[in-house]
């Protein structure tokens, strides 16, 4: 089916029923995913999934619907769905259809080199890593998990004010999970590898930093429990980065659940952070030039030198503060509503490397890892207690690994109590990216 005519025949006859205006969504997304155990296939799925929705003012209420099936009967569906959805709307959103930026970005999110690749040489790159990792070293007894997927995905926005765009991207993703033994003491550690360059994985490489993370934390050592200066390794911090992401978005300030309302131009964090978004980024695989609105996306300061220069906004949220949206309208997918998120959002870099942040400290904690991260924050509040993983620091060295912690704060005194941020850039598959940080203290309590 060329989905191109479909969505423009859908329109037409969303204003012949009565749409004074209106936009039609799609979406389509595959993946391949591929388990190794020991060498041999555990498991090996395929999946397509996707839709089409519909977004249009009817009765001076938006309403929306989408579907799975692109059909002639879900034509008629959909604009019925949408109509009787206006109907029940208690207000109007009283944002219109978008007419269209008037510049895009353009970036290239699509590696078609990545997809002529056959799947079995990109099995075979697995089933080496795995190998590699299983001989580094005795005390390796396993990888509970050897995991790739590739996917590619592919979204559509038309509308009835002759707005048309397109994205498409893909990716690959490696994750390992290593199991180490020496003694009665058994640890693992976690190793993500992205990218859209099939030819710059190395089995070696990738192999010798999967073995040593779990290596790393054999030997472990209980400490104090106390006040830390802390370095929050860039993996670490860029997931408690989107855990309080929250907190950015301007509809959830409109409805007091952020304590940054009404603080744009005032200091938030230390003048070591700055917090930009961007719609591309070489290390991170999401990003896009449009918004979930159609909003042309851009490189833009959140934050600067600890300074919040602005909010996250979507159309409907920067006509209630009378401002321009900064392009962040985000869909889950095209049975999701419009809210607001970021497509890549990080925390600069600084100068120094991180060991030369670990040697700045002298005695202090370096946490690798942080888990419960849901469960444990309170992102109106900001106040945190996660679990966490890390090494502690000695005279400016990497001493031992410390027994289960738990790390405490509150995120809005956290960006205050930023110090300095390293050279180094880690990006999760979600678009969230941060450096390490340097963090005056933060509680830690130990098991």
């Amino acid at each position: 089916m060329n989905i191109a005519k479909y969505q423009e025949r859908l329109l037409d006859k969303a204003q012949e029923a009565g749409f004074i205006e209106a936009e039609v969504y799609y979406e389509q997304n595959k993946s391949i995913r591929c388990m190794l155990y020991k060498g041999e296939i555990d498991s090996y799925e395929t999946s397509e999934d996707g839709g089409l929705s519909l977004r249009g003012l009817y009765n001076g209420k938006m309403g929306y619907s989408y579907t799975e099936k692109l059909d002639d009967d879900s034509i008629s569906f959909l604009i019925n769905s949408a109509k009787a959805n206006a109907n029940i709307l208690d207000e109007d959103e009283g944002v219109a259809i978008f007419h269209g930026s008037a510049k895009y970005p353009s970036y290239e999110y699509y590696n078609e080199e990545l997809e002529t690749i056959g799947i079995p040489e990109k099995i075979e790159l697995l089933r080496s890593i795995e190998e590699k990792i299983r001989a580094y070293d005795s005390r390796i007894i396993a990888l509970d998990y050897c995991f790739l997927q590739e996917y590619t995905t592919e979204r559509s926005l038309v509308n009835s004010k002759n707005l048309a765009l397109s994205h498409k991207e893909n990716g690959l993703v490696i994750f390992l999970s290593t199991v180490v033994k020496e003694g009665e003491e058994m640890k693992t550690g976690r190793y993500l590898k992205m990218t859209r360059d099939f030819p710059s994985l190395h089995a070696d490489d990738i192999a010798k930093e999967a073995a040593e993370e779990a290596l790393a934390n054999l030997g472990e050592k209980s400490i104090p429990s106390g006040k830390y200066p802390i370095i929050l390794r860039s993996d670490a911090s860029a997931s408690l980065l989107e855990t309080f992401m929250p907190i950015l978005s301007a509809e959830n300030a409109q409805k007091d659940q952020s304590l940054l309302k009404g603080k744009v131009g005032q200091k938030v964090a230390s003048g070591a952070v700055s917090l930009l978004s961007t719609p591309f980024h070489p290390a991170a695989l999401s990003g896009a030039s449009f918004d979930g609105e159609g909003v042309a996306t851009k490189e833009q300061e959140i934050i600067l030198e600890g300074t919040l220069q602005t909010l996250l906004h979507n159309r409907k949220t920067a006509k209630k503060d009378n401002c321009e949206t900064t392009g962040h309208a985000h869909k889950d997918s095209y049975k999701g509503a419009l809210t607001i998120a970021p497509q890549i959002l990080y925390i600069s870099t600084g100068e120094k490397s991180l060991d030369e942040l670990i040697q700045s400290v002298g005695n202090g904690v370096l946490i690798t890892e942080l888990s419960g991260l849901h469960s444990g924050t309170n992102t109106v509040s900001g106040d945190f207690s996660v679990a966490a993983k890390g090494f502690q620091i000695q005279n400016g060295k990497i001493s031992s690994p410390v027994k289960q912690m738990t790390i405490a704060g509150n995120f809005f005194d956290f960006l205050q109590d930023i110090k300095e941020t390293s050279s180094d850039l880690y990006f999760l598959p979600g678009g969230y990216g941060s450096s390490s940080l340097l963090v005056k203290e933060l509680s830690v309590t130990v098991e």
